[in-house]
């Protein structure tokens, strides 16, 4: 926004200052888009935390454009910057970022935080990661930085017009149930009564971000988490996927489905969408090829059996084609795979995306 100097005349300092008002609401026309959750989606906001779970060192950024760690758990773009791609708009700024400020909070923040899950004691191995209550605290502290911006009226619009992205649940299960042997939770709960446990835990989340203002908010469930190259190396028997997790996966989704659908019915109208990332990844396992990938078994950086052991690091074994991979790391897709999970987002029919694909929101939404 133009400053006004001291030693301006007050007839020039008056057209800066309208010159600036104009920009703000011009930017607030724009939507906003938020994002919450954990690493599939986190762009950085655990640079600036005290916490191993982090993406801030060579390989990870190698296909970024400025080639450098961002702090995303990716080669290059994640999810959400091909969905603000899509919409028109820049990429989402963590939101402790220091870059966040003034205009650039017109255009929404990335709130997500890479170990998170929708349980509190997920990913306690990880210290100080911004756990879900934080992440909504954050979202309100963001609307009063909007208001003391652009006035109460118009930070409303622009969260109840914004687009929300929220992906939880996997971390629940592999940074958790299943993190060790005879895990707390697993003694607390079989799996089957732990599945409904989340899907209750993760309502409470989804009505909240209702409540702070939000009325379109994409929701992802969890891929076959059996499959990522991080269990094969522990736990697969000739490369098949691990059934444990492949069994946790087959219980949550349907379940995150039936609740996102009892939540609008209670609303009255369609605020959550449903993307079923499960059968995404699916499609990519079961025929790698037809999506141009040489394999869905081995990650493109890592070491050990499927590239699924450890980190990813400096010092790993690294692809020299990301596009050839469906998994970057041992736990998280490529850039080539983050577009395909966007396209089906963007266009994908209801087995995909339910009740409705973000083309169809967007056009609905622009006439309203």
């Amino acid at each position: 926004m133009a400053n006004s100097l001291a030693t301006c005349q007050s007839v020039i300092c008056g057209f800066i200052f309208a010159v600036g008002i104009t920009f703000v609401v011009t930017q607030a026309e724009a939507r906003a888009f938020f994002v919450f959750g954990d690493s599939l989606v986190d762009s950085g906001n655990n640079n600036y935390l005290a916490t191993c779970a982090r993406a801030d060192a060579p390989p990870y950024g190698i296909d970024y454009p400025s080639h450098r760690p961002t702090g995303r758990f990716s080669n290059g773009l994640n999810i959400p910057d091909l969905i603000s791609q899509h919409m028109g708009s820049e990429a989402t700024l963590p939101y402790l970022s220091p870059e966040l400020t003034r205009r650039k909070l017109l255009v929404g923040a990335n709130f997500a935080s890479a170990g998170i899950g929708i349980l509190n004691d997920t990913g306690i191995q990880f210290g100080n990661i911004i756990r879900m209550p934080l992440q909504l605290a954050y979202f309100q502290q963001y609307q009063k930085r909007v208001r003391a911006l652009v006035g109460a009226s118009q930070a409303k619009r622009i969260v109840n017009q914004a687009l929300v992205l929220i992906t939880l649940g996997g971390n629940d299960f592999v940074n958790n149930y299943y993190l060790v042997p005879h895990s707390v939770r697993s003694r607390q709960y079989s799996l089957k009564d732990y599945v409904p446990f989340l899907i209750s835990e993760y309502k409470k989340i989804l009505m909240r971000l209702y409540q702070l203002g939000a009325r379109r908010v994409l929701v992802t469930g969890t891929g076959p988490m059996g499959c990522v190259p991080a269990e094969l190396a522990q736990h697969s028997r000739n490369g098949k996927c691990a059934a444990e997790l492949q069994r946790a996966s087959s219980l949550f989704n349907p379940q995150l489905s039936l609740m996102i659908n009892q939540l609008n019915n209670k609303i009255g109208t369609t605020v959550f969408i449903a993307a079923n990332t499960n059968r995404m990844h699916n499609d990519f396992i079961s025929n790698p090829r037809a999506f141009g990938f040489v394999t869905s078994k081995i990650a493109c950086c890592g070491q050990g059996p499927y590239n699924g052991i450890g980190l990813c690091t400096p010092f790993s074994n690294l692809c020299p084609n990301r596009d050839l991979y469906l998994f970057w790391d041992p736990f998280h897709p490529s850039e080539k795979a983050n577009k395909l999970i966007v396209q089906q987002i963007m266009s994908g029919s209801t087995q995909y995306m339910h009740p409705m694909n973000l083309s169809t929101i967007l056009a609905l939404d622009s006439k309203a």
